[in-house]
């Protein structure tokens, strides 16, 4: 359920991906939950503009983002933060006004001698626009390219960190 207006939302669009990290599944979690350092393994985000004192339920942090020659801000707010079971989800939204949002779910899970890296996005588009037409952008910009290689970057950090020890 929407919050703000109340009413139930289905998600238009569900996608999941995942990948295995070398590192011990604290340290990548930790990796996930550096709100300051998202822009070094999300390459679509340009800049962070605002973190919050502390990263716990109901924090919130802003970001600039650029694609098609464009840019705007995202605005995100922690619902769940579990360090120890390593599930870190939240819901992101333009920071235009725009009803619409996307809720974020990560997992990351001990896998051999490093971790396996879990995501999935529910798309939650509310106004006619984002329903008939960027919803179905966006799932395949995900699906296909950003999530998969903020993924690849998030291992090759990991990989970095592995050889660095």
């Amino acid at each position: 359920m929407d919050a703000k207006s109340g009413v139930e939302t289905v998600p238009a669009s569900i996608g999941a991906s995942s990948t295995v990290v070398g590192i011990e599944p604290a340290a990548a979690f930790s990796i996930l939950t550096d709100l300051a350092h998202l822009p070094t393994w999300n390459k679509k985000m340009v800049r962070v503009l605002a973190l919050p004192d502390r990263v716990e339920p109901g924090a919130e942090w802003v970001v600039e983002f650029a694609m098609f020659g464009r840019k705007w801000k995202s605005r995100s707010r922690v619902g769940i933060l579990d360090p120890v079971a390593h599930r870190f989800e939240y819901r992101t939204q333009t920071d235009d006004g725009n009803p619409s949002f996307t809720e974020w779910k990560w997992a990351v899970e001990p896998r051999g001698e490093g971790c396996h890296v879990n995501v999935s996005w529910d798309l939650h588009p509310l106004t006619f626009w984002r329903r008939a037409f960027f919803s179905r952008v966006r799932a395949g910009q995900l699906g296909h390219n950003e999530v998969p290689a903020s993924l690849a970057a998030l291992a090759a950090m990991a990989d970095r960190e592995q050889t660095s020890r």
